[in-house]
């Protein structure tokens, strides 16, 4: 007996997809047969990784290149893909996006300046806006779209208070377009990590915060990128066609208790 993979014959792009959670995101879907965009804002080198890692697997892959967080980049995003889509193999449009890319400010709110501000909603809120309402002609129907979001969006968690607030805002952004896009088939949803092994966190290297985010979750550890891709993936599949305008917690159970 052999089982067809879930995303055989798609095509997703997964912003900020060469590196941590993005990174596993990009292999996990390819994994699963889906062709896969890996934008990238600055490491060409790690995007040329991964698609080579993809293709090493059996998977197929290919870079793009966009710089979030500035004047006309969902623009610059979708004309790179179209124009490299069009080299592969495959149908042009889409079926999964992965809103992926962010950039963290862990400063408490006295420290936090309005450029800070300003540059941590570009990347993490605006961009994510514009590149789906530039998506929505190229979004195929029964197509999919999860934004990556953050447990913090859920717990008082002062040190990252900006941060945190442009993923509550992609939160609703999640429920107003699943209910917007429910007629063409399409789900939109939020799955949000938490304390989770990659380098958008340099607190980690820290023995003492280590153990204290570790002992956070109930298994005891920090999340690993695979984790969260593995619930990516389900959300992206038809297996999950009847679940919309949700946010998933992916976090390992972080601060259930008190």
């Amino acid at each position: 007996m052999t089982t067809t993979p879930r995303h055989e014959n798609k095509t997703a792009l997964v912003t900020g997809g060469s590196r941590g959670i993005g990174r596993a995101i990009s292999r996990r879907l390819a994994r699963e047969g889906a062709l896969v965009a890996v934008h990238y804002g600055h490491d060409r080198t790690a995007a040329e990784r991964t698609v080579r890692e993809i293709e090493d697997d059996g998977g197929r892959a290919f870079p793009v290149h966009a710089e979030l967080g500035v004047p006309g980049d969902a623009d610059t995003l979708w004309e790179t893909f179209d124009q490299a889509l069009s080299a592969q193999d495959a149908q042009l449009g889409l079926d999964i996006l992965v809103n992926n890319a962010g950039t963290n400010l862990p400063r408490p709110l006295q420290a936090v300046t309005e450029a800070d501000y300003e540059r941590v909603f570009a990347i993490n809120t605006k961009a994510p806006f514009f590149i789906i309402q530039r998506a929505l002609d190229r979004l195929r129907d029964g197509g999919r779209i999860v934004n990556i979001s953050s447990v913090a969006t859920r717990v008082a968690f002062p040190p990252i208070a900006a941060y945190t607030m442009t993923k509550a805002a992609l939160d609703y952004l999640t429920l107003a377009l699943a209910q917007e896009l429910g007629p063409r088939g399409i789900t939109v949803n939020s799955v949000a990590p938490g304390y989770t092994e990659t380098e958008i966190n340099p607190t980690l290297s820290i023995p003492e915060i280590r153990q204290r985010y570790s002992e956070a979750s109930v298994f005891g550890r920090l999340g690993a990128p695979a984790d969260i891709a593995d619930v990516v993936s389900f959300v992206a599949s038809d297996d999950a066609r009847w679940v919309t305008g949700q946010w998933i917690d992916a976090s390992g159970g972080v601060h259930l208790g008190v």
